[in-house]
């Protein structure tokens, strides 16, 4: 008797656990999904994406499809679009897997042209005019081109605990890095001789536990660009992260080498780095042997 009445209970919907309101739930399934393992900046992105539903949700009573696709609709940029779509859908898709009442997205992705930082024609030359003007950027362009990081992210969060014992790697785990996956980076003897190590937990710029503000380096350069109007108006920071793999390439030929150096997830990324540039022609000895 007791199993036909439970059976029944189940059949038709009802629970023995108390039923969560709507804002309550949404409010419960995002602190599960933010007690994931995430990087500060991508947490900080959800955090946003996550306050923007919550308002419509608590002002309509519900989260309509119209309201999702309307939030990566309104930029006309297709790299910031397909941004904002994919942290979107992390949030819906798990709110949806977890039996909160909304729809998912079916907006399709946006093809983007990938960017192409102006490859530098002498970087020593260039090197020596931003040593001369200030020793952390000069820092952050080294490690630019001779670890192929990057600057804005990778770099001006480094600690001390981020390198070898005797300088002469960097390791990074995933969630330090664009790709998601763990580097380990070689550092030059050039880089190593101007490093002085400090305490592991402090970075490697300020000195300090807290790291400069992302916008740190992107200020030093304007005003180095500003001093210096001879430099390429198109030469940016990630020129020295192209003209490293430029570099590479040249000097080993291999662009499987070239992904694992550049960090990248896939080797169609890997080979935009190399447009525009002369790839030795085929001769018969290269061709398979019959």
């Amino acid at each position: 008797m007791a199993k036909a009445v439970y059976d029944f209970i189940i059949k038709n919907g009802y629970s023995f656990n108390e039923k969560l309101e709507p804002v309550e739930l949404f409010d419960s399934l995002i602190r599960n999904k933010f007690k994931e393992p995430l990087s500060v900046s991508y947490l900080k992105t959800l955090t946003c994406l996550a306050r923007t539903l919550k308002e419509e949700l608590v002002s309509k009573g519900k989260i309509s499809l119209q309201f999702i696709n309307s939030i990566p609709l309104r930029y006309n940029n297709n790299t910031s679009y397909n941004t904002t779509r994919r942290h979107l859908n992390v949030l819906v898709n798990y709110l949806y897997e977890n039996n909160f009442p909304i729809e998912r997205s079916k907006l399709k992705s946006r093809k983007q042209e990938e960017t192409l930082h102006k490859p530098i024609d002498n970087v020593k030359k260039l090197l020596a005019k931003v040593k001369a003007f200030n020793e952390d950027l000069y820092l952050c362009c080294l490690f630019t081109y001779g670890c192929l990081l990057r600057p804005h992210q990778e770099i001006r969060l480094l600690k001390w605990e981020d390198f070898t014992s005797d300088l002469s790697h960097i390791r990074l785990s995933g969630n330090q890095v664009k790709s998601k996956r763990n580097r380990i980076v070689p550092v030059s003897l050039k880089i190593r001789e101007i490093l002085k190590r400090k305490e592991g937990h402090l970075n490697i710029f300020t000195g300090l536990k807290q790291p400069y503000s992302r916008s740190y380096f992107i200020q030093l350069w304007r005003r180095f660009k500003r001093l210096n109007p001879e430099v390429d108006r198109e030469i940016t920071l990630y020129s020295f992260r192209h003209s490293g793999a430029i570099d590479i390439f040249k000097r080993t030929g291999s662009i499987t080498k070239l992904q694992k150096a550049m960090g990248h997830s896939s080797m169609t990324v890997s080979l935009t780095y190399l447009r525009g540039l002369e790839v030795a022609e085929l001769k018969e000895g290269d061709m398979p042997m019959i």
